[in-house]
């Protein structure tokens, strides 16, 4: 991949995560909105190259409903299960430098925050 192709990345957990540059940049020049998933890594990586970026910091309402959710999707050993939930805790901490942080207790309610956030930020 050539320098400089990707808005951010990360290597999480031992898999690499990232954004091309060039797919984000296009939908903005025809004025859409752009959503990314991304973690707080990458949310710092979009933060240095685009400032005006509006970051949305996506919250368990509890840390054990994280755990919760992690144990539902039955696909993490007990060691990658700790570390993924010392990763949340280290992330949770960082969330006061978003612009926004928005409870996920359901995802009806908080994908319709999202959505006025994002309409709000717009104008």
């Amino acid at each position: 991949m050539q320098e400089g192709a990707f808005l951010e990345w990360a290597e999480v957990f031992g898999h690499r995560y990232g954004t091309l540059k060039a797919p984000i940049a296009d939908e903005l020049e025809l004025g859409s909105d752009v959503l990314l998933e991304i973690d707080v890594q990458g949310a710092a990586a979009v933060r240095e190259r685009m400032p005006d970026a509006v970051l949305i910091f996506l919250k368990p309402p509890t840390e054990q409903d994280l755990l919760d959710r992690l144990l539902a999707r039955d696909t993490e050993s007990d060691a990658d299960l700790a570390r993924r939930m010392e990763a949340a805790r280290d992330e949770l901490r960082q969330a006061s430098w978003f612009d926004h942080v928005v409870v996920n207790d359901d995802v009806t309610r908080a994908a319709a925050e999202v959505a006025a956030i994002m309409d709000g930020d717009r104008g």
